[in-house]
């Protein structure tokens, strides 16, 4: 193989890594917003469940409790 073919190939080789980084950090930039997002949805999971929890309690207090009466001016 001559000098002109080794060039070419060594172009077209550098010029594919050069599309390969970039491609790498977008989508390195893609992963770390949705390890944020995912981590943003666990804490409203987390936060609604516990929500959830708490209106099972109340739910499940006697009639007549205090946490279930409605106040008279209502």
């Amino acid at each position: 193989m001559n000098q002109t073919g080794t060039e070419q190939r060594l172009d077209e080789l550098e010029s594919r890594l050069a599309f390969q980084d970039d491609l790498i950090e977008k989508l390195n930039d893609i992963v770390a917003r949705q390890d944020r997002e995912i981590l943003a949805l666990v804490r409203k999971v987390e936060e609604l469940d516990s929500k959830l929890g708490e209106l099972a309690a109340e739910s499940a207090a006697p009639p007549g409790a205090p946490e279930t009466e409605i106040p008279p001016h209502y």
